[in-house]
């Protein structure tokens, strides 16, 4: 409704001028216009004109325009009055069709009735010079019919403006709240897709990613990486496949619903698995016919442990049925035996006692470990002090396998200056450090372990426990795998360190995760990402 104010003042400017125009034509034909009339007529344009210019500063106009505003004496009012003024002393020209723009302006920005009040002033207006028509000796039948009938299009014509503004008012109204409704839609949109742990590529067929959320730029690069769109897939040696898959998809049309997988290149010469779903978008006009395609992409490792999720469940409770099972015959078993070494005097007795006795305490520490894991009640979160016991585990484990402890030493410990605590049970972090410490030592002869907090970011503060190991990579066929039970790769290991490791921090909704690190030198590194608690704050003494 702006707009149509500031047009309608634009309007009363231009009509201004044209008054002014007309009278300056006049003066250059002949005709001796009085010069009250050209002042009238240039002081109207200039307050017009003035008007006009101001209205394009003020960013918002008070409507609807009421009878007390200054904008309707501005701007109708005046009208009203000039144009009589006008009517009334030049009988040579007729105004009358002048004073359908302070009808139109009033029927438009003013509530109904003033509009109706507004044409009824301008029939007046009519009538009273009309009547002052034929005290001059003019027809009193033809003015007072003339004076009717444009009266008549005036109500018509304030009537008409006023449905129409009411109208437009209505469809604005409900413009502004679908656009509102769409702008929260877009930003719900946006804050789901960047909170989403599946990469999400907005990819055209010329391989320009047009958009990416968080999750697939941290799958396609390292993570904590930054790249703002757009960006090219073409030409990127480490994205090839990608790009490949992209064409491919393009060129058939379609693509499987379950995906595909499919292998890229990380900086640092890793590769990462990746499962790769595809969904077309078309548009159907005819002048804009681009396909766009979204890629969901996905870690490989989360897809298979997705998958395993509900068979590990099953599998635990029986798991943990058959380990309860096991113990009563099995501490039978360690019983005979022992008397079975007691009464036993020769060599070749003792040798087949004491592989029956180490294979029990084999069994007995696999059964412990099942039961470890097995699904058992919510365990609260205990605070732990993380840099004391983790120190404490450090040096613990590194006397208990003879080896040095130390900045330069085998293993190593990087600790904050401040006091960190972590909601854990610390004989349960003591497993999980012990476990990849152990997995660790196997696999290299150096072993770094840093404990750090990390700054909050869209989530909880946190404390990230890494162990890292220098050595070669851990083969993507393996890596696949290795938070799963029972599986190992050595022969005399029963595959179930790794897993204990991560139910234990999910008890704790902490997380692990494994990845590839080339600086400062090459290994591999497990994190343990936990949850940071605050210190309480000691009470006041009164």
């Amino acid at each position: 409704m702006s707009r149509l104010s500031r047009a309608f003042l634009a309007a009363r400017a231009a009509l201004g001028l044209a008054l002014v125009f007309a009278q300056l034509i006049a003066l250059q034909l002949g005709s001796l216009a009085p010069h009250w009339m050209i002042a009238l007529c240039l002081a109207y344009a200039i307050q017009a004109l003035a008007q006009w210019l101001w209205s394009r500063r003020d960013a918002k106009a008070q409507l609807p325009v009421r009878v007390a505003s200054p904008l309707w004496w501005a701007g109708i009012g005046l009208d009203l009055a000039v144009i009589g003024l006008l009517m009334a002393l030049d009988h040579g020209v007729n105004y009358s069709a002048m004073l359908v723009l302070p009808v139109l302006m009033a029927g438009v920005l003013a509530p109904r009735l003033q509009g109706l009040a507004t044409a009824a002033a301008a029939t007046l207006l009519m009538l009273v010079v009309a009547g002052w028509d034929v005290l001059q000796g003019a027809d009193v039948g033809l003015r007072m019919t003339q004076a009717g009938l444009v009266g008549s299009g005036f109500f018509v014509v304030s009537l008409l403006a006023s449905e129409m503004a009411s109208r437009l008012a209505r469809e604005v109204h409900a413009a502004r709240d679908s656009m509102e409704i769409a702008h929260q839609q877009a930003e719900l949109n946006r804050l789901v897709i960047a909170e989403m742990q599946e990469g999400v590529l907005v990819v055209d067929r010329s391989g320009s990613v047009r958009a990416a959320n968080p999750a697939a730029i941290s799958l396609l690069d390292e993570p904590g990486s930054s790249r703002a769109t757009p960006f090219q897939l073409l030409g990127v040696s480490r994205w090839q496949a990608l790009m490949l898959a992209v064409e491919q998809a393009f060129a058939g049309g379609s693509w499987p619903a379950a995906g595909r997988d499919l292998s890229i290149d990380l900086p640092g010469g890793v590769q990462r698995s990746l499962r790769l779903r595809l969904r077309f978008t078309r548009r159907q006009e005819a002048n804009l016919t681009e396909d766009l395609c979204v890629l969901l992409l996905e870690d490989k490792r989360q897809v298979l442990a997705r998958s395993q999720q509900e068979k590990l469940a099953a599998m635990g409770r029986v798991s943990a049925g058959i380990a309860h099972e096991i113990r009563n015959p099995l501490a039978a078993i360690a019983q005979a035996n022992a008397l079975l070494a007691e009464d036993s005097g020769e060599a070749r007795g003792r040798q087949l006692t004491g592989i029956v006795e180490f294979n029990v305490q084999r069994l007995k520490r696999i059964v412990d470990d099942v039961m470890a894991v097995a699904p058992s009640q919510a365990i609260a979160s205990l605070p732990v002090e993380a840099g004391k016991l983790v120190g404490e585990i450090c040096r613990d484990w590194a006397h208990t396998n003879q080896l040095g402890y130390g900045p330069d030493a085998a293993v190593s410990c990087t600790l904050p200056q401040q006091p960190l605590l972590v909601a854990f049970d610390a004989e349960h972090l003591r497993r999980v450090l012990v476990n990849l410490l152990d997995n660790a030592l196997r696999h290299a002869g150096q072993v770094q372990v840093e404990l750090a907090a990390e700054p909050a970011g869209k989530g909880e503060p946190s404390v990230r426990l890494s162990v890292f190991s220098a050595g070669a990579p851990i083969p993507l066929e393996v890596e696949q795998h290795l938070f799963e039970p029972f599986f190992s790769t050595r022969s005399r290991g029963n595959g179930l360190g790794l897993f204990i490791c991560r139910e234990l921090c999910e008890r704790y909704d902490a997380r692990i995760e494994c990845k590839r690190r080339s600086v400062p030198l090459p290994g591999n590194e497990f994190t343990v990402w936990l949850r940071r608690l605050e210190f309480p704050t000691p009470m006041s003494r009164r």
